[in-house]
């Protein structure tokens, strides 16, 4: 016989372990829980699970709202359904005038190890030479963005990380100049 638990009155004493029948298999996560954050649902309708990863799905929804949710962000600018957000303030989107200058440059040099792998490499024989081939890609600078509209302008600096940055940022602008005369 069990001893009452003399902080609770009338309630039955918590006995630590598993809630599950004798002979039952341990389940994951809390015993009979409904599904919620962090449980796996089912996939989402029109979601293929065929597509590899980092493979885009295409969206097949309804077009897009007229305010709310943004569209596309391009630094510091974000174009909303019918309006782009600046830390300026907010500017109408029709009629909104986008330009991008390409302020970034890529350099390609030869890297230190390779240099000090052919000086080695020479003495033995002069297969060495071939580690000067060895050449290294670096991208620096910045994409420049402006945009003016309703008599405001505003302009915002995007770092370069590749020489693919530039063809990024500007099919956003240009995604951004097609909103615009809708």
């Amino acid at each position: 016989m069990s001893t009452p638990n003399p902080y609770r009155d009338g309630e039955p004493e918590y006995q630590w372990g598993p809630s599950q029948p004798p002979g039952s298999t341990p389940a994951y996560g809390y015993p009979n829980a409904a599904p919620g954050y962090g449980y796996p649902q089912d996939p989402t309708p029109g979601y293929s699970q065929t597509q590899p990863a980092g493979v885009p799905v295409p969206y097949t929804g309804p077009p897009a709202a007229t305010g709310g949710a943004p569209l596309v962000s391009i630094g510091d600018i974000t174009v909303m359904g019918d309006s782009i957000v600046t830390p300026a303030g907010t500017m109408p989107l029709k009629g909104s005038v986008w330009n991008a200058t390409d302020m970034s440059r890529t350099e390609e040099k030869i890297p230190t190890h390779a240099i000090v792998l052919a000086i080695v490499f020479f003495i033995f024989c002069l297969l060495g030479l071939l580690f000067l081939l060895m050449k290294e890609k670096t991208t620096t600078g910045f994409i420049q963005v402006t945009v003016t509209s309703g008599g405001k302008h505003h302009s915002t600096m995007i770092p370069a990380q590749g020489p693919e940055t530039f063809q990024m940022v500007m099919g956003q602008i240009n995604y951004a100049r097609s909103l615009s005369t809708m």
